[in-house]
């Protein structure tokens, strides 16, 4: 009788062939989105359907063993995160870096208002030239949140990590990792709720596995 020859089964690639993986959320909706440009000030929370928006990221979350939950400390990501962070019995740890932009004297104005303004057209099409009145320039923006990152995916090696930060820098982080140039992030769309992923594997390049996300399971993303 000879040996059996049949292969082993695959014990599936190690976390650090996986990589660390960083799914970017926005946010849900508040009673202001997509009419004022709120940027950093205090005592926004999210509306009805935004809270909506929240638990459906934290069913999306299901099959998936979560590492780390941050959160920028704005009302509107905190309460975001939480349905999250009960689901996985992790704590929202609040980090800076996933702050949204400083928008200067803009903050809090009508983004129709804004739309008028010549500058506004620079921040559509040459926005890596722009800096906000007595704010932040999104070069700045954009080299904290994809610093803020590097510190979260070097934290948890071979880990998930849940991001729960803003439309704008998650678009600049998106870029980076695709290698847009920042004139060209206005181009990508970050809904409110969505998902965005992006995985990075030692000695390589990050990888951006999803954009935009708004109703897929995230578990697809892992290797079981």
């Amino acid at each position: 009788m000879t040996a059996s020859t049949a292969p082993k089964p695959s014990a599936g690639p190690s976390p650090e062939q996986q990589g660390t993986l960083l799914l970017l959320v926005r946010h849900g909706e508040t009673p202001t989105t997509g009419r004022l440009l709120p940027g950093r000030a205090p005592g926004l929370h999210l509306s009805d359907r935004g809270r909506d928006q929240a638990d459906r990221v934290a069913e999306r979350l299901a099959g998936l063993r979560v590492d780390g939950i941050y959160s920028s400390p704005l009302e509107r990501t905190r309460e975001t995160a939480e349905p999250a962070a009960s689901r996985t019995g992790l704590e929202v740890t609040h980090d800076d870096g996933l702050l949204e932009c400083d928008f200067g004297e803009w903050t809090g104005a009508s983004l129709a208002e804004l739309a008028r303004l010549r500058a506004w057209q620079t921040v559509q099409h040459s926005p890596s030239t722009f800096r906000f009145p007595k704010g932040e320039s999104f070069t700045e923006m954009q080299a904290r949140i994809v610093g803020a990152l590097e510190v979260l995916r070097t934290a948890h090696p071979g880990g998930v990590v849940v991001c729960f930060s803003h439309a704008d820098p998650i678009k600049a982080a998106v870029a980076h990792a695709l290698g847009t140039p920042l004139d060209l992030f206005q181009r990508i769309v970050i809904s409110p709720g969505s998902v965005s992923a992006i995985s990075y594997v030692d000695g390589q390049g990050p990888a951006v596995l999803m954009v935009n996300s708004t109703s897929e399971p995230l578990s697809g993303l892992r290797a079981p």
